[in-house]
């Protein structure tokens, strides 16, 4: 049985809500450690789903003797979700950020693995975040920290497991219960899976 595109965009949908990123993070501690509040989580972090950045390109002025401003190029980041932190009392985005990313229908590793590659490239440059219009005030600018997450389902193949691990990031095996959309703990080969308490399965061969 193969990936769904129902099933992306399930968990997509889920994860966009504060409520489900943060239960996305509980599944995967180190992350959920990064939260500023845990008192307040909800405050302390913003979503944006299929996110967008301006890159400051200032060698694009290069030839104007007395540019008047920098150069700005918005460019979509091929991730599936931004989760920011952010200070629940300033309204300040501090820390690191935590770049998910949801197997997608017909992905292959190589192609889920050129996503964050990317990623990569285009969030080692002078950015901003494109925020959403209820967070237009808070500052967006660019990170301490980038960290991968993947999110993959019982559906994805052993190889993208293996390969993910093999890699060492982070991984999250993502069951889906349409009924209540309940996140529960999974059963895959024991030689990259972990648990990690929380009702998810994770691999982690960094740790």
């Amino acid at each position: 049985m193969s990936v769904q595109q129902s099933d992306y965009e399930t968990l997509l949908a889920e994860y966009s809500t504060r409520i489900g990123a943060i239960a996305l993070l509980k599944q995967y501690r180190p992350y959920l450690e990064a939260i500023p509040s845990i008192r307040r989580p909800e405050q302390s972090l913003i979503t944006i789903p299929l996110p967008v950045v301006r890159i400051r390109r200032p060698e694009l002025a290069s030839n104007d003797p007395l540019p008047t401003r920098t150069p700005r190029i918005t460019t979509s980041i091929p991730c599936d979700l931004g989760i920011l932190m952010c200070d629940p009392e300033w309204k300040i985005k501090m820390g690191a950020e935590i770049i998910v990313f949801i197997h997608r229908p017909e992905e292959d590793f190589s192609d889920l693995i050129n996503r964050w590659r990317q990623t990569q490239v285009y969030l080692d440059q002078d950015y901003e975040w494109l925020m959403p219009p209820n967070e237009q005030h808070t500052f967006s600018e660019a990170a301490e920290e980038i960290n991968p997450l993947f999110v993959v389902f019982e559906a994805t193949s052993d190889r993208i497991k293996q390969g993910l691990a093999g890699a060492g990031f982070p991984f999250i095996v993502q069951s889906l219960n349409f009924d209540n959309f309940d996140q529960r703990s999974q059963q895959a080969p024991s030689s990259y899976l972990s648990s990690n308490g929380d009702g998810g399965v994770i691999c982690d061969s960094t740790e």
